[in-house]
């Protein structure tokens, strides 16, 4: 049983993919790291010994301290961040505890590089539909919460991403792009070994959607209705991205708790 100041892995589970995910901070040694470079979905790397720099950016944030055993470091760097008035606590078990339930974990090494302010910046097409709202859901979601995204004309992205240190995507010719009749959400999932049935139902819909194949999920006709009337809807595409940000949260929990249901009006006697 977790102690008073621990959340369980399954608890966790639960919450990561949601707008009620905690900050999760990794704070395990880089030795211990080195021997197994990956994170839990949405995690981050800083020092046990300097947790109380993040204090003032956590502030009001639920937030849970991650370290190899789930023993001492977390428990130590979870209780600094109390004493600052944050609320913190460790994962039970800690990343071995992930590791042995089955449950995702990312490559570092397939995280773009992180900016100065320790955040991935991203640069695609402006209005956007599909795919463009899609794959910032999903980085925000289970890679990088912080995640900036910049929309430009289609001309200027290369540009853009070279002159800002921005990673490209959704476009011709780059890495984090369409491959075969798979879309660039597809990619993403791949690349990031984030695989679950909630996302690949989710991806099926995305794709369906994006690439014009229906036939591959009744839902990704709505989904394109939706996400053509909030392109009509906001001029600003950085105002469509936060709406979407709720239709992606919907789909997502609809794949995973759900898509069994059905609508039952009217309703039996």
């Amino acid at each position: 049983m977790a102690s008073p100041n621990q959340i369980t892995v399954s608890q966790l589970s639960r919450l990561i993919g949601t707008p009620d995910c905690p900050t999760l901070i990794d704070v395990c040694i880089d030795e211990d790291f080195n021997d197994d470079p990956r994170l839990i979905p949405t995690a981050r790397r800083q020092p046990f010994a300097k947790i109380l720099e993040l204090a003032a950016e956590l502030q009001g944030q639920r937030v849970v301290v991650i370290c190899q055993k789930g023993k001492k470091l977390s428990s130590g760097a979870s209780a600094l961040l109390r004493s600052a008035g944050i609320a913190a606590e460790g994962l039970e078990g800690g990343n071995f505890a992930w590791r042995d339930a089955g449950l995702p974990l990312v490559p570092v090494a397939n995280i773009p590089p992180l900016t100065a302010d320790g955040h991935t910046l991203w640069v695609t097409r402006h209005r956007p539909k599909i795919d463009r709202i899609a794959c910032p859901w999903l980085i925000r979601r289970f890679i990088d919460p912080r995640a900036t995204f910049l929309y430009v004309a289609p001309g200027d992205v290369l540009e853009v991403a070279e002159k800002f240190n921005a990673t490209p995507f959704d476009i011709e010719d780059v890495f984090w792009s369409h491959r075969g009749d798979r879309c660039t959400f597809d990619t993403m999932i791949e690349e990031w070994k984030i695989t679950s049935e909630a996302l690949e139902r989710l991806a099926n819909i995305v794709r369906g959607a994006d690439t014009e194949r229906h036939d591959l999920a009744p839902e990704a006709a709505g989904l394109l209705a939706a996400s053509l009337g909030l392109s009509r809807m906001f001029r600003d595409d950085l105002e469509q991205l936060e709406a979407g940000m709720l239709l992606y949260d919907s789909f997502y929990r609809w794949a995973r708790d759900a898509h069994d249901e059905t609508h039952d009006w009217p309703a039996a006697k």
